[in-house]
């Protein structure tokens, strides 16, 4: 009864939430409980145009990447939740590692989404991607002084790099993806070099890091690739005038290619409703929601069919790391300790 009540009132929300009028929802087809760590507004249109579609009701309930995954842990065989949606590979590795998700075949998402993109069993599979690239300042820095990852630890960018703290999962997944490359001794030299460059030390998100730069304070940022697109895309007049002073270089294109993560999915293990989990997997990586993923979060959509939002695209075609995502995924717990012995607060 507590669990039918407890529905009864996520029902309500997503009712709200999504425009839809409670009753119609109530006539559908089936559910959904979907557990998200995302955040953004574009998700409200996938899962009411899902609903509309398939008539198929979405539950949800919000939280952090890592509370959500506690909570699916703690709620044990007694959890609601069919699917669990987060942002980066090292956290959907942490639900997995925990005995909380399942591997699933589709057909549609193993033809869709390309392989260094999923889990190679099946456990999650990325929705969405996010290049990790150099913001730098058009005044301040070349474009051909700009090379790779590696080269971040020079002397010559001494007081000019800014990025956010260790404790990121995209810089643990970013510096897993060195470690598969280099190896541990080269890959925690790195680190300590990169330290040793940093304009200040870490504080903030992505986008304080690109602002750090827009104002001054270094030259070179590491960042996600979305972040740096909201900017470009403000309301704010005064917010896309400091961005167009910014470029975008994307790291190793005469190498392995450039760092990328994913947004992405798992089907919870003890899923109640695994069959409807499945097809709202199928249904994110349709070119409705592909591009809704492109055009309403600046994302770079995982079905190559699809083209990024035009301003993104406006920076050129990059090649990307094909290391599987979740080989760095499950090394974040390394990286972490590289980046502690490193310095790297």
């Amino acid at each position: 009864m507590a669990l039918a009540r407890f529905l009864a009132m996520v029902l309500l929300a997503v009712a709200v939430s999504t425009g839809l009028p409670a009753a119609a929802i109530a006539e559908t087809a089936g559910e959904v409980n979907v557990y998200s760590a995302r955040h953004y507004d574009v998700d409200r249109a996938l899962y009411s145009n899902f609903t509309a579609e398939t008539g198929i009701r979405v539950n949800l309930i919000e939280g952090k990447e890592d509370e959500l995954i506690e909570r699916i842990r703690n709620e044990g065989n007694n959890s609601p939740a069919d699917l669990l949606i987060t942002v980066d590979a090292g956290r959907l590795y942490r639900a997995q590692d925990a005995g909380l998700l399942q591997p699933i075949r589709s057909e549609v998402l193993e033809r869709e989404i390309p392989p260094h993109l999923r889990e190679p069993e099946g456990y999650w599979f990325g929705l969405s991607k996010r290049a990790r690239v150099l913001i730098y300042d058009k005044a301040a820095v070349k474009p051909s002084e700009l090379s790779t990852y590696e080269d971040l630890a020079d002397p010559k960018w001494r007081g000019r790099l800014l990025v956010r703290s260790s404790t990121s999962v995209y810089n643990q997944s970013l510096v897993g993806s060195l470690l598969a490359a280099d190896g541990e001794p080269a890959t925690e030299a790195w680190a300590k070099a990169v330290v040793a460059n940093l304009a200040r030390p870490p504080q903030g998100g992505d986008i304080d890091q690109i602002k750090a730069v827009a104002a001054g304070e270094g030259d070179v940022a590491i960042s996600n690739t979305y972040y740096f697109g909201r900017l470009i895309n403000s309301p704010r007049a005064q917010v896309k005038e400091l961005a167009q002073r910014l470029g975008v270089f994307f790291p190793n294109q005469d190498g392995r290619g450039t760092h990328v993560n994913i947004s992405g999915a798992g089907v919870i293990k003890t899923a109640a409703h695994r069959a409807e989990a499945i097809r709202f997997l199928e249904y994110l990586v349709t070119p409705e929601a592909q591009r809704l993923f492109a055009d309403g979060n600046f994302e770079y959509p995982v079905v190559a069919a699809v083209p990024p939002h035009p301003s993104v695209a406006a920076w050129g075609t990059f090649k990307e790391d094909p290391l599987n995502a979740a080989v760095y995924g499950r090394s974040n717990a390394e990286a972490l300790k590289i980046m502690d012995r490193a310095g790297w607060k």
